[in-house]
């Protein structure tokens, strides 16, 4: 993956992640600075999305942790790198757990 594909991708993320959060009318905020997507959630604690160029890496800070996915071009998706989990179950659940809302992401 050349770095202009890495950070299309990364791009058409972050934005699938913000359409899920305007479509469901939540009480979650969000503000993109310099490639970096930060959740605020009404609990004063925070998502926050930001990308690793020179590992090619998504990483997600959480409460419960750091968490990085690379790009798998066969599953068109984000997988963690410690176990090739795909990213859209991980965010459910993230959001579920720190936010108290449920979300459906399809990324």
């Amino acid at each position: 993956m050349t770095e202009s594909e890495f950070n299309d991708k990364v791009d058409e993320t972050l934005e699938a992640i913000e359409e899920v959060l305007d479509d469901a009318e939540s009480d979650l905020d969000y503000v993109t600075s310099g490639g970096v997507l930060t959740v605020i959630c009404e609990n004063r604690s925070q998502i926050i999305f930001t990308r690793q160029g020179p590992v090619k890496q998504l990483w997600v800070a959480t409460k419960s942790g750091g968490y990085h996915f690379d790009f798998d071009a066969a599953q068109d998706t984000w997988v963690r790198d410690s176990d090739q989990s795909p990213i859209s179950p991980f965010l459910q659940q993230a959001f579920q757990e720190q936010a108290g809302e449920t979300f459906s992401f399809d990324i």
